[in-house]
């Protein structure tokens, strides 16, 4: 009995300590796949966030999910792995990113560097343009806005660009390629004006002339020749010569001395002499008597004098009504050259009225040549054998009127004009046929023609087919000039720019400065005026005379006519008074 009542409380506790150990147990288990599911649904979550970071690497990162300790570690370990086999989760999207970005800014740096190279020839082209001087202040301000504009476009379609900004670019380039082209052609212009203007020299081309069917080729070969000489006309420069040749020789020449001209070249026609020394712009001279002079001689010597013109056109203001003489000269080459005057214009104008008067002498025209000729008579084409100068004294002591500037063009220039500006439209008061004269034989129909430069070259010189000759010549002289300067203030002045500036550089000349002519321009650019244009020429009797320049014998030449002159007077009055000639032609 006492076991039993002993035992039964043993019993009794193993019993209770059984039970809890069972449910420990199973609590422990219950814990243990409580958190094995916890870290199973943490690893299938980042197994998860890690497909959706490889499929697209440009989405967010998603949230770690907050998970014990263990699944942590689980996590890691898996992260671990895949860093093992090459997995790196959106690094690679980060590159392509950055690679992304890195051509993007190289794109926009050319993109500027374009933009910079744009503004210097901006600036480039701005600076010629004011070294120039032809534009008034408004215009330079318009450019100047214009070309900040643009620079301002190409910025934007650089800095503000998603893309490569490709169009902007190309329209960089486009637009620097025509800034640099402008300041090219204003370099050029330049030049030309450099070439033409504020011309203050002639030249006088000596020459020694043999028979052709001489021996001597070179000076040297003429030592022991005999000279033939005269001094009524280029006195000074046949001294000079005569030195000249002295010196290259090394001892004197032996010379014969004659009156005129004439009379010199027919001493040596009759083998009186070896040689003649005269200057080669009176050629033309000569062959009022004899025809064949030129095809007759052979030039073995040839020495260029070159003088000062001595003229107040720098003192003049262009901004106050002018003359101004307008010579074409009848040769090819050097248009500094002393030589006949086949076109001889006088241009009066008034800046303020914008009107111009042409005045055509004729060049058979019967005048005295101001310290040149002493009182004598000769013919006006020959004054231009003893300089522009002397054209210029002998027309302004004709019509009383002061002319300080000159404007000079020769055969080639005309030509070349001309065809730059893509011919001429002229109207012809007469039908009629150029001779062989005129060095170029064609039909001109009355009313309008169309000329290229050799045609309206002819059309300027024909005076032998013409009932009224040298009057005829000068109407057709004035319809050319005044088609010229129609032509010029037209579009196509702009289209062949390029072709004339290149044509006249060579072969115009004149005394005008680059000031005054950029004043001419601005104001007319200021303005936008209209012109007005009255022609009117000089009329005479035929006759027969003797002429300074040709000695004794008579030439063919042109009496004034007292009327005449003395209307062409009047009308230079009223242009400078201010007056506007009813009946002129208005040009836009």
């Amino acid at each position: 009995m006492e076991q039993r009542r002993s035992g039964s409380p043993r019993r009794g506790s193993d019993y209770g300590n059984s039970n809890r150990n069972e449910r420990n147990i199973s609590n422990s288990r219950e814990v243990s796949r409580r958190s094995k599911g916890k870290s199973r649904y943490a690893y299938e979550e980042d197994r998860r966030a890690a497909r959706y970071h490889e499929d697209d690497y440009y989405r967010a990162k998603p949230k770690k999910a907050k998970s014990s300790g263990y699944a942590a570690k689980i996590r890691d370990d898996d992260m671990r792995h895949s860093a093992r086999r090459g997995y790196t989760g959106d690094n690679g999207g980060r590159k392509r990113k950055r690679r992304g970005r890195n051509k993007n800014g190289v794109s926009k740096t050319i993109g500027i560097i374009f933009a910079i190279i744009q503004f210097v020839l901006s600036v480039f082209l701005v600076v010629n343009v004011l070294f120039f001087g032809m534009l008034p202040n408004t215009y330079i301000l318009v450019l100047i806005g214009v070309l900040l504009i643009l620079l301002g476009i190409t910025l934007l379609t650089q800095i503000g660009a998603k893309g490569k900004g490709v169009g902007g670019k190309v329209f960089s380039v486009v637009l620097s390629a025509i800034l640099g082209f402008g300041s090219f052609l204003i370099g050029d212009v330049n030049n030309a004006f450099d070439k033409i203007l504020d011309s203050t020299t002639k030249t006088s081309s000596m020459v020694v002339a043999v028979r052709k069917d001489d021996t001597a080729e070179q000076i040297t070969d003429a030592e022991f020749y005999n000279f033939g000489v005269q001094y009524t006309t280029s006195a000074d420069q046949t001294r000079t010569v005569v030195s000249q040749i002295e010196k290259e020789l090394g001892g004197q020449i032996e010379t014969v001395e004659y009156n005129d001209l004439i009379e010199e070249a027919q001493a040596l026609y009759n083998r009186e002499v070896d040689a003649i020394i005269f200057n080669a712009g009176q050629s033309g001279v000569i062959e009022n008597q004899l025809d064949t002079f030129s095809d007759d001689i052979k030039i073995i010597y040839k020495h260029n004098i070159v003088v000062e013109i001595e003229s107040n056109a720098v003192d003049t203001s262009v901004n106050e009504p002018f003359a101004m003489y307008l010579s074409g000269i009848d040769v090819y080459g050097d248009i500094t050259q002393e030589s006949r005057s086949d076109v001889n214009i006088v241009a009066v104008v008034n800046p303020k009225s914008h009107q111009i008067l042409l005045v055509t002498t004729p060049r058979d025209y019967y005048v005295t040549i101001p310290e040149i000729s002493n009182g004598q008579y000769d013919k006006l084409t020959h004054a231009g054998t003893y300089g522009v100068d002397a054209s210029m004294r002998t027309l302004g002591s004709l019509y009383d009127v002061e002319i300080p500037f000159y404007g000079r063009v020769n055969f080639t220039s005309m030509i070349n004009i001309v065809d730059a500006l893509g011919g001429l439209d002229v109207e012809s008061d007469q039908a009629f046929t150029t001779s062989r004269d005129s060095e170029h034989v064609m039909d001109v129909q009355e009313g309008m023609n169309h000329f290229n430069g050799e045609e309206a070259l002819a059309f300027c010189r024909e005076r032998q087919n013409l009932p009224d000759g040298d009057n005829a010549r000068g109407r057709h002289q004035q319809a050319v000039i005044t088609a010229i300067i129609q032509k010029m203030m037209s579009p196509a002045m702009l289209r062949a720019a390029t072709g004339i500036i290149e044509s006249v550089s060579d072969g115009v000349d004149t005394n005008f400065t680059m000031e005054q002519v950029q004043a001419l321009i601005k104001n007319q650019l200021r303005t936008n005026a209209t012109w007005h244009i009255y022609s009117v020429a000089a009329e005479g009797e035929s006759a027969m005379r003797s002429c300074y320049s040709s000695g004794s014998m008579e030439l063919s030449v042109m009496l004034q006519d007292d009327t005449s002159v003395a209307n062409i007077s009047n009308l230079i009055d009223r242009v400078i008074d201010g007056e506007v000639l009813e009946e002129s032609t208005t040009i836009n």
